[in-house]
């Protein structure tokens, strides 16, 4: 169909010529409200980034020597965050002699990594990086369709 017949007809249904392949013998062309589809497709990307999850890396830090108590509120945070669909950093810091002895923040990370093994998968095992060692947990992506549905049961129910 001519460009300007085409033109014709959409002038006349009171809508909008858009060109949708130029690249294409001949240039492909269709008959559309086009403000109608611009606010269509921002409504549509804008219900994609609401339901959109951005996973954040939290961190929680650690020395060799920790004790029991300081160990379980670092390792119940880290819990936490796991639960709330985050990934989670530990890093082990290593000062003055300690490093000497990285047998002993291998066992530490292990034993958090043994712990939340029910939340989390390790996704970098311990690794020694200067000073430190770090090691990252993800949540189990099971564990986050649990959270997400547990969520939207509490939304709707309180509405």
């Amino acid at each position: 169909m001519p460009f300007r017949e085409a033109l014709r007809i959409a002038e006349d249904r009171e809508l909008d010529l858009v060109e949708v392949a130029a690249q294409a013998k001949p240039p492909v062309c269709r008959i559309m409200d086009f403000g109608k589809y611009k606010y269509e497709t921002s409504k549509r990307d804008k219900e994609a980034r609401k339901k959109q999850h951005i996973v954040s890396i939290k961190e929680v830090k650690l020395r060799p020597n920790i004790e029991e108590h300081d160990y379980q509120v670092k390792a119940r945070n880290a819990m936490r965050f796991l639960k709330e669909g985050d990934k989670v950093k530990v890093t082990l810091m290593f000062r003055g002699r300690e490093i000497i002895h990285p047998q002993l923040g291998q066992r530490i990370l292990e034993r958090l990594a043994k712990e939340a093994q029910g939340v989390a998968l390790v996704e970098r095992p311990p690794k020694l990086e200067g000073r430190n060692m770090i090691m990252i947990l993800a949540p189990r992506p099971d564990q986050e369709r649990r959270n997400t549905l547990a969520e939207d049961q509490n939304t709707s129910g309180s509405g």
